[in-house]
């Protein structure tokens, strides 16, 4: 068509098409709420990974520990219990990240809070449970790139899967599980307390969790008494199942406790970090 002609169409009123209208979706909407959840997962794992300390936290000072426990006490445990002590420090040393992590993101929520971030984000046209999901997903990730990094150390130093590539999947999972079900407890904790205050309550559960638990020796290595409360606390639990997972050994009974210490900590502290995150947005 010539410009002559659409000339002389436009001057005779011809009418176009209307545009199609866009109706904007809610905030809402479970689709809504994890694309914001996912761009916040973006936003914090950038983050972390642009910040140094951040990095030796998750992969240097883990892997720098289990060569340590390897070098130190490998070969004692082993010779002591008769149970290789590599299949007890892999789990141990992940779980322990995991936990370490958690408190690292909790502080880093407190972080967003004194500088204005996290009522911003509140008063900004996105989803209201989406900074919490999205910092759950993110943690989520840091554990398991903590994790895999873990057992390829470990791997160098003598661990192995050898019940098939299923049950190394499975095994990968436990920590992240684990992590998930911590990091809540933290993030309830950081909306209710103060950072030096913070840090103190969760070195003590980690200092004691850590110390009292199968990953260094088995369980009957414990006094009787003790043997209880130190092979069903959960970081024990979820040891025994990544051991039965790898070197072989029950993993029913270890996993299913592990499985239940993880719904039990989110089903306690989901709606305590609900209300206090809402609380410190509205507030801050």
């Amino acid at each position: 068509m010539s410009v002559t002609q659409t000339t002389e169409s436009a001057e005779k009123g011809t009418e176009f098409a209307p545009l199609p209208t866009v109706t904007p979706r809610s905030e809402q909407a479970i689709g809504t709420w994890a694309q914001h959840s996912l761009l916040q997962c973006k936003r914090l794992l950038i983050g972390w990974m642009r910040d140094p300390a951040t990095t030796i936290q998750t992969l240097v000072y883990p892997a720098l520990t289990l060569l340590m426990f390897d070098v130190v006490l490998g070969g004692t445990i082993t010779r002591n219990t008769g149970m290789d002590a590599i299949y007890g420090q892999v789990p141990l040393i992940t779980l322990v990240a995991a936990m370490s992590g958690a408190v690292v993101s909790a502080l880093g929520f407190k972080v967003e809070k004194a500088t204005g971030l996290l009522s911003r984000f509140w008063t900004m046209p996105m989803n209201r449970a989406a900074s919490l999901s999205g910092r759950l997903l993110a943690e989520a990730v840091r554990v398991l790139i903590t994790t895999l990094f873990v057992l390829a150390v470990g791997m160098a130093l003598g661990f192995r899967f050898n019940q098939g590539p299923l049950a190394a999947i499975a095994l990968i999972g436990i920590p992240v599980l684990f992590g998930i079900g911590f990091a809540v407890l933290c993030t309830a904790l950081a909306t209710l307390t103060e950072g030096v205050l913070l840090v103190s309550l969760i070195t003590i559960v980690n200092t004691l969790l850590m110390f009292f638990n199968t990953g260094f020796v088995p369980v009957f290595a414990y006094p009787t008494w003790l043997q209880d409360v130190v092979g069903n606390q959960p970081m024990s639990t979820a040891i025994d199942a990544m051991r039965g997972l790898s070197a072989g050994g029950p993993v029913a009974e270890p996993l299913l406790k592990t499985i239940a210490w993880t719904v039990g900590l989110v089903v306690v502290f989901a709606v305590p970090a609900v209300r206090g995150y809402r609380r410190a947005a509205e507030t801050a």
